[in-house]
């Protein structure tokens, strides 16, 4: 066996090099790859490395930064429209493994508390292939939020029957089962409420993206600390903490890319050596009677999560590379089920034959999992990129700032609003500003930024009468969408009555979804009342036209001193559609109404396709 630090850090660091180049090679996931490496280098194989302390401490870290990634990325927006499916998939998750697994211990002749037990084993699972998820890039797929989503319902209630169980043979007082509540209730309280308030306050104050990394690893250590001090697993309270701090590290932020960095490069590869190091092998060759268990454990689990997939797939009408996602992403265990079998045995529920095949069966599963998502993920992603390139518009954009030279701001919020292809500019004063805008006919932005984007909790967006029939409005939407999503900020539209109908429309597109809500606002002249009902964290959006064009108003002169004289002391940002070449010029004051954009015809067969589904789709499927 190795001792020396520096030989044992060499020979990991050339691990995490070279395994991914290999399995690349030979077309199996890296994942895989990792864990079998850690078999050969493990006390149970060439025992070149011990699984000591520092190790396990790593691997651990590995593990919970899965979880705090698969909360950070989860889309909000789509999490609220899919959250009555992620919670309907996270009870079929956890109840159809649980009763099999009931059924199948209970006919290997175990008892009733032995085979509860072991029912929540099979009911929980680990996000261990959400690196492969994120690595495709469909990581915002209904599936995939979906799956998300219901994992921390399944983990609950797999650790809940775990707490009482464990209750029933430690604690012996209803005093400490108090206790242990009122230790969830704050463990809580603190993740979900105290740590993003203490987060958004650094932010505004801090914007270093490396001390920034620092804050949210932080949080999640003391996040997993609080969530094993309250009887939970940390693995749950690291996940929570990513849902918490969702709407202030965007993914596409600096922050976001130091997480996945240091997470998917040396934390998670250790995480998966640890666990390969943990695995027995010798122990096919030692008697039947562990394999046997091994192979009824594997075959329940699969049957369970399939069984719960396919069942989300018919309800929810979902794609067959959808279901195996699904799938793919919760039939892999580790944390969970080594937590549980660890205690089980520690407890006396469990026998050591029980243990030896649950290694077993983490590492079948992990495998089968990782074939399966690198699959499906692989499958959604093409269809993605069809769809893409189908849809595909101009993307040129214009982005500026008024005054000092802002460039790292625009830069970031070119990035998080996923504008490709942007020209970034700082100009003097606003008539500098206007007159490049009105030399060129490409989509502009005007960015004000008076506190970091990723602490807006609010976009108040002003939509002027007739927005919608602009050649470039669908874009103007876009924009919008994608920062409400990256930041996880609310929306809040002040339009006329007709836009309004249009902008639903829009939010309800399948897989372009934006929770928004809607203000009354017919007239231009009544965009001051915004100012009225702002917060300290809100950012107004102004959507502006230049002369000539469907929307434009002669108001729209007045919005440079507008904004200096009643938002000045707040974030803002200054849109104006892209200029269709050889449009006809329209006369406002005559009152005519536009002639409609190819956007606007788009948006008319949009509305058809939705009123049609919401007359043909069953309550319960809307729902």
């Amino acid at each position: 066996m190795i001792t020396y630090p520096l030989a044992i850090i060499a020979i990991v660091l050339a691990t995490i090099l070279f395994v991914p180049m290999v399995c690349r090679k030979i077309r199996i996931p890296s994942i895989v790859g990792f864990i079998l490496v850690g078999i050969v280098v493990g006390p149970y194989g060439l025992d070149l490395i011990s699984g000591g302390s520092a190790i396990q401490t790593l691997g651990k870290i590995g593990m919970l930064y899965i979880m705090l990634q698969a909360g950070i990325e989860v889309d909000i927006n789509d999490f609220r429209q899919q959250r009555r499916h992620a919670i309907a998939y996270g009870f079929y998750s956890f109840v159809f493994p649980f009763v099999l697994g009931l059924v199948t211990s209970k006919l290997m002749g175990f008892g009733w508390v032995t085979s509860t037990l072991m029912g929540a084993m099979y009911g929980s699972h680990t996000l261990m292939t959400y690196p492969i998820v994120s690595r495709y890039g469909v990581q915002k797929n209904a599936a995939a939020n979906i799956a998300i989503g219901g994992t921390m319902l399944t983990i609950s209630l797999s650790l809940l029957v775990l707490a009482i169980l464990k209750s029933n043979f430690v604690y012996e007082d209803a005093i400490t089962t108090s206790g242990l509540i009122a230790r969830v209730v704050v463990t809580i309280l603190v993740i979900t409420l105290l740590f993003p308030w203490l987060a958004q306050r650094y932010f505004k104050r801090w914007t270093d993206p490396t001390s920034g990394f620092l804050v949210v690893m932080t949080m999640m250590v003391v996040s997993a600390l609080l969530a094993d001090w309250s009887g939970l697993e940390g693995i749950l309270g690291a996940f929570i903490c990513g849902v918490s701090l969702n709407r202030l590290v965007p993914n596409l932020s600096p922050v976001m890319m130091r997480i996945n960095f240091v997470g998917n490069n040396i934390f998670v590869p250790l995480f998966l050596i640890g666990v390969g190091m943990m695995i027995d092998v010798s122990l096919l060759w030692e008697g039947w009677a562990t394999i046997t268990i091994a192979v009824v454990m594997i075959g329940t689990k699969l049957a369970g999560k399939w069984i719960a997939a396919w069942v989300a797939q018919k309800r929810f009408g979902l794609q067959a590379a959808e279901r195996q996602l699904m799938f793919g992403l919760t039939h892999a265990t580790a944390a969970g089920t080594l937590a549980i079998v660890t205690i089980g045995y520690d407890t006396g529920i469990f026998n050591a034959e029980i243990l030896n095949a649950s290694v077993l069966m983490i590492l079948v599963l992990c495998t089968s999992a990782s074939f399966i998502t690198e699959y499906a993920a692989k499958q959604l992603a093409l269809q993605e990129e069809a769809r893409i390139e189908a849809d595909k518009m101009d993307d040129s954009w214009q982005v500026m700032t008024i005054g000092e030279n802002r460039h790292y701001e625009l830069k970031e919020l070119s990035e998080l609003a996923e504008l490709h292809e942007a020209d970034l500019a700082s100009e003097g004063d606003w008539s500098e500003a206007l007159s490049l805008i009105n030399k060129q006919r490409k989509a502009a932005i005007i960015y004000h930024p008076n506190q970091p984007i990723n602490t807006i909790n609010r976009l108040l967006v002003a939509v002027p009468r007739y927005a919608e029939k602009e050649h470039d409005f669908i874009s103007c939407f876009g924009l919008v969408r994608r920062l409400s999503s990256q930041i996880g900020a609310r929306v809040v539209f002040f339009t006329n009555e007709d836009t309004q109908k249009v902008l639903q429309v829009f939010c309800r597109r399948k897989g372009k979804y934006l929770r928004a809500s809607y203000r009354e606002m017919e007239n231009w002249e009544d965009v001051l009342m915004i100012a009225k009902q702002m917060g300290p964290d809100d950012m107004i959006v102004l959507i502006n036209a230049r002369p000539s064009t469907p929307s434009y108003n002669p108001l729209f002169e007045q919005v440079p001193t507008t904004l200096e004289r009643f938002f000045r002391n707040h974030s803002y940002i200054v849109v104006y559609p892209e200029q269709e070449t050889g449009a006809a010029i329209p006369d406002i004051l005559s009152g005519d109404t536009p002639q409609a954009s190819k956007t606007w015809k788009m948006i008319s067969w949009l509305k058809q396709k939705v009123l049609a589904f919401q007359q043909t789709t069953p309550k319960d499927q809307k729902a």
